[in-house]
């Protein structure tokens, strides 16, 4: 019997697509896991005493994340994405043992190198599975869903970890729940999840663009999106200071507020908090941008997302001050997040989609490299609030470069290199 006509759109495929929602969540617990406690175990398990030190785990996290968005992106077209998304927890089944095992700080820094791959083909994977999923009408709102999931999945854990080491022993809560949240991920992948190649050639030949159109080599797409096209280069440096916000919450911000007597309980409120707003909000600013365009939400959530660190350092790490730069923050992201890359996936044709996701994935992700250095560094030398006060800045001057650079509607029309031009395929 034939199989049924490959269809495009949410509802048309929402089994697959409510899977791959759940597998995002999956995504970001196990990284949700870490958020409140990671830095503590750090100072206190290890005694770690620099704040540069303790951030080295967000370091490897994020090479090694960026790294792979690179490669999964190349790779996609030619080893499928699902297989690519299966491998990701298979990388991610060892990092609750040798979190819970370590003998010395470095090997957590090791797990989280792994961890970072984990996130890079199974994040990377789904956001573009779901993005194949729907075609372009929706597009918006498809990511909003996707992002929601992950970061709704992220607070969760991050919130539960959080209230769980108040009761156990920190390495036990990551160990237990992260070998738990990895097996069942994987299994679900293995078994429900079904590749979307037939939904990219579905759409590819109903696009603008020309439907025998190669993707591109990984050095064509690294050229477009970080410098070629003005518009994909602002996303992309949008993305990469986002991250860099969240490096700083991530791993700054539980030790600014421990040094003002926080408990670990209270952190964890205040870790939760930002990742479930900003998870819950993109389901609403995903649909939003497709009715507004990319722009004005992009351009209003990296401001808001500065003065929300600029609240956080001037409240002296105070609980109530923190909490309310949180849910700022939270705002800000979910304005950002989604948005950028749907305008990133508007760029582009459907074939060139996963490469042109990866690079920016890339330079979005190597924010988490450049806020766990920067902001170690600052702290080390001028203090947690002076720290969170210059990353303020750098957000609101990156806010003002997508100004200046997106087009209006922020449909961004890369055009094909001429060593592109020349791979295509004669037609008769």
């Amino acid at each position: 019997m034939a199989a049924p006509p490959v269809r495009l759109g949410l509802r048309e495929n929402a089994a697959q697509f409510a899977l791959l929602v759940a597998v995002t969540a999956f995504v970001g617990a196990i990284v949700g896991l870490e958020r409140s406690i990671l830095p503590l175990v750090g100072e206190d398990d290890f005694g770690v005493s620099s704040a540069a030190g303790v951030l080295s785990f967000i370091v490897a996290f994020g090479a090694a994340k960026a790294l792979t968005n690179l490669a999964a992106g190349a790779l996609a077209e030619r080893i499928g994405r699902r297989r690519l998304l299966v491998l990701g927890w298979v990388v991610a089944l060892p990092v609750p043992a040798l979190v819970a095992l370590a003998p010395s700080w470095w090997v957590v820094v090791v797990a989280n190198a792994l961890l970072g791959v984990n996130q890079g083909l199974t994040w990377s994977m789904a956001v573009v599975m779901k993005i194949d999923l729907v075609g372009p009408r929706r597009r918006g709102l498809a990511l909003g869903l996707n992002e929601a999931a992950g970061y709704g999945g992220l607070a969760l854990a991050a919130a539960a970890s959080g209230w769980l080491a108040a009761e156990w022993a920190a390495r036990d809560v990551l160990a237990v729940g992260g070998a738990g949240v990895a097996a069942v991920a994987l299994l679900v992948s293995v078994v429900l999840v079904r590749d979307t190649a037939g939904h990219v050639a579905a759409e590819q030949a109903q696009s603008r663009h020309a439907p025998g159109e190669l993707a591109p080599r990984l050095r064509e797409a690294f050229a477009a999106t970080s410098w070629r096209s003005a518009g994909l280069r602002a996303c992309s440096q949008a993305g990469l200071v986002n991250n860099l916000n969240d490096a700083l919450a991530w791993g700054l911000v539980p030790l600014y507020l421990a040094a003002h007597g926080a408990s670990v309980g209270q952190i964890g409120l205040v870790a939760g908090l930002y990742p479930a707003v900003w998870g819950l909000g993109q389901v609403a600013t995903g649909a939003w941008s497709d009715r507004a365009g990319r722009k004005p939400l992009i351009v209003a959530g990296m401001l808001v997302q500065a003065a929300a660190l600029g609240l956080l350092a001037a409240g002296g790490g105070a609980l109530g001050a923190a909490a309310a730069a949180a849910v700022l923050l939270g705002a800000g992201t979910a304005l950002v997040y989604p948005t950028l890359i749907a305008a990133i996936s508007d760029a582009v044709s459907p074939v060139a989609r996963a490469a042109t996701i990866g690079v920016y994935r890339f330079w979005r992700d190597s924010g988490y490299v450049a806020g766990a250095l920067l902001a170690g560094a600052l702290a080390d030398t001028i203090g947690f609030a002076g720290a969170i006060a210059v990353v303020a800045g750098l957000t609101a001057a990156s806010g003002a470069w997508v100004a200046l650079e997106l087009p209006a509607r922020a449909v961004i029309r890369a055009r094909p290199s001429s060593e592109q031009v020349a791979r295509q395929p004669t037609r008769r």
